[in-house]
């Protein structure tokens, strides 16, 4: 259950900041408000995820799943570009969260 929920923390983390990005730096209500409950939202499983996971792996794969998925957010939504670099150093921090989870 840990796994889900930590999943769960990560997506929680994307949704903040695509919010976050949609506030324009607190502008808008509904998205800061929106921003403000999924980062809620993702610490609050995060420290669920916490309870069997050791912190230095959970909050690794949490990181790396934000971040990760931010990228594609931004790619897929705000048109952010894709070069080779930008793929390449996605793909490592993929990589680093499957060997994390690999090792655990």
């Amino acid at each position: 259950m840990a796994w889900m929920f930590l999943m769960v923390a990560g997506i929680g983390e994307i949704s903040a900041m695509f919010f976050l990005k949609m506030s324009e730096g607190f502008k808008r209500l509904l998205p800061s408000l929106l921003a403000l409950v999924a980062g809620g939202m993702s610490f609050y499983f995060l420290s669920l995820s916490l309870r069997d996971l050791p912190i230095g792996t959970a909050y690794g794969i949490w990181t790396g799943i934000g971040s990760a998925g931010t990228v594609m957010l931004g790619i897929l939504f705000f048109k952010e570009p894709v070069t080779r670099k930008r793929i390449l150093f996605l793909c490592c921090i993929i990589s680093g969260i499957i060997g994390l989870k690999l090792v655990s």
